[in-house]
């Protein structure tokens, strides 16, 4: 019995000894009401680069307080009112909170002010005692250096919805910003990296002690676009001040080089979410500063469809590229006249000559022998009447028509007129400038299929064919450096004048009102005597070097007025920079 205590006895000063002396640490962590919590730590974006490696959307550290639920010791509502003698929070911000709190788990922390000044820190540190839960926490928050230049490609990012918040504990974190629109959003997966987890000691009144341990996750992959920050910002203040959009390719790759669409936005205003009023100013805006023209805007090409109508006429053998038609500034079918944009017509002009000088009476013709749904296979072959599939939420797909189409849709038989109309790009014709451009690189690479893509890429070598005779291509080619490089084109005086840099292209002026019968014999309205919605829109595609093509653009200025004097331009000095800089 003796030797029974004896062996009890030793078991029990073992035990003391070893929960009093080798375990004290532990124990002593865990008294006085200290325990050990374990917080989620969100993971940092991954950033974004330009083509040269260029930071485009980068993570700025900064400082955010929030509160947890299961920490405020059942006094949430006081702390908060605590918390409001000290920084500017208001009845509606606590309220507002409460109902977050209400909704989320009670160990995950909710936000209360991001980028807090540390002046604001230091007054929370001070006053810890009376705010437990309080947590001041070292952040990241996405942030876009070039502000309005790059938004509609980069998109932002913003704040999960609550049927996202079952997709991980991440989710659900004050800080923690998914994707919302453009790029952010198309590749969101591979951006948004992986959470973490860090083990803190407590203390009583819940300020954090020391930090135990600490696992960051994965920062999310960095993404490299094809953009040229330089060229991108070049585009963005050629477009200020308009409502417009402009597109720039490599004819061979697809890669986007630059895309811009005017207005534009501060996508930094919505990281921590825009006020109801700054959202409704954006919302209402008449020139739609949240809509990427470039992708989703979509305008009756005018002129610049002529291209594409040539090239089907060439290739159905509706017309041949040497055959005249007269035009004597009118096309009469049966009692409707269509009018040619010279008054007084050109007379009797060949392919070249009608893409030389925008014949509307030439391409009145060789739409009607041609057929509305001829030209639509060649459209769609060219890029037209479907989505890209640029890697860019939102595109819209145009529309090219049809006799099927409009019998589906609005339920009467395809007119003749209609045809003669769509020769020129406009009726039901609508296109985005994304659009025109991607049918630009397929007329000048050789007429090889090419999808445009803003990241970087080689596919070069698996460009297929898009079956288009050769000789018919150069012809239409012909034609577009005809309106450029020589004195009767419509865009002559928009040239570039370094022979190794010229460029090939097409303006297209598009209608936005009818022109009356009297107006007409009274003279047309100059646009500039018009209202600016009553203006026509201005087009133009072009192509550089013109011997070995490699560089497209496409820009749309909303009543711009004539395609030459308003777009041409910024189209030359577009090619020429991407030519000067190799880009």
């Amino acid at each position: 019995m003796a030797g029974g205590k004896g062996l009890l006895l030793s078991a029990l000063i073992g035990r003391m000894y070893y929960l009093q002396v080798v375990e004290q640490d532990r124990y002593r962590t865990l008294s006085d009401k200290n325990r050990i919590s374990v917080r989620i730590i969100p993971p940092r974006r991954g950033r974004i680069t330009d083509r040269n490696g260029k930071l485009i959307a980068i993570n700025n550290q900064n400082y955010r307080l929030s509160v947890i639920p299961e920490d405020t010791e059942g006094r949430m509502n006081e702390v908060l009112h605590n918390l409001a003698k000290i920084l500017p929070l208001s009845e509606s911000d606590i309220r507002s909170i409460l109902r977050k709190a209400k909704r989320s788990k009670s160990f995950l922390p909710i936000s209360i002010i991001d980028n807090l000044t540390w002046q604001h820190v230091a007054q929370v540190e001070v006053n810890t005692p009376s705010l437990p839960g309080i947590l001041i926490e070292a952040g990241y928050t996405r942030f876009y250096p070039f502000r309005e230049k790059i938004a509609h490609i980069l998109g932002y990012v913003g704040a999960p919805k609550e049927s996202q918040l079952g997709d991980g504990p991440m989710f659900a974190l004050p800080d923690f910003r998914v994707g919302k629109t453009g790029i952010e959003k198309k590749y969101d997966d591979q951006l948004i990296g992986q959470h973490g987890t860090k083990q803190v000691e407590i203390n009583a009144q819940g300020r954090e002690i020391r930090e135990i341990s600490r696992n960051d996750g994965k920062v999310g992959n960095d993404l490299r676009l094809s953009i040229d920050q330089n060229l991108q910002i070049d585009v963005s203040k050629r477009l200020l001040n308009k409502s417009a959009a402009a597109v720039v390719m490599n004819v061979h790759t697809g890669e986007v080089l630059a895309m811009a669409s005017s207005p534009s936005y501060d996508p930094n205003k919505f990281v921590n979410g825009l006020s109801n009023k700054a959202w409704q100013q954006l919302l209402t805006d008449p020139l739609s500063p949240l809509t990427n023209k470039a992708i989703a805007g979509v305008y009756a090409p005018g002129s610049t469809f002529k291209t594409c109508v040539g090239l089907a006429a060439l290739e159905t053998q509706s017309i041949s590229p040497t055959e005249r038609v007269y035009c004597p500034g009118y096309y009469d079918v049966g009692k409707n006249r269509f009018h040619c944009w010279k008054r007084g017509g050109h007379g009797h002009v060949n392919m070249h000559e009608a893409i030389q000088q925008s014949c509307d009476v030439y391409f009145y013709e060789v739409a009607k022998r041609t057929g509305i749904d001829s030209i639509g296979r060649y459209a769609k072959a060219l890029g037209l009447n479907q989505v890209t599939g640029i890697d860019l939420p939102g595109e819209s797909s145009g529309l090219i028509p049809s006799k099927d189409w409009k019998r589906a849709t609005i339920g009467s038989p395809w007119l003749i007129g209609e045809t003669i109309i769509a020769g020129i790009g406009q009726g039901y014709v609508l296109t985005t400038p994304l659009q025109l451009a991607t049918m630009t690189a397929r007329l000048c690479n050789g007429g090889h299929y090419v999808r445009p893509t803003l990241k970087i890429t080689s596919n070069i070598e698996h460009a297929e064919p898009l079956g288009f005779n050769f000789q018919n291509l150069n012809v239409i080619l012909s034609g577009m450096s005809a309106v450029t490089n020589t004195p009767r084109g419509t865009a002559f005086r928009a040239r570039i004048q370094q022979d190794a840099l010229q460029m090939a292209g097409k303006s297209g002026t598009a209608q936005v009102r009818r022109i009356s019968k009297n107006e007409r014999q009274t003279g047309v309205i100059k646009n500039d005597d018009l209202d600016w919605e009553m203006r026509d829109h201005a087009l133009f595609v072009g192509f550089a070097p013109i011997l070995a093509p490699k560089y497209c653009a496409a820009v749309v200025i909303e009543h711009g007025g004539s395609g030459s004097n308003a777009a041409a331009p910024i189209v030359r000095d577009l090619l020429s920079n991407c030519q000067m800089r190799n880009i």
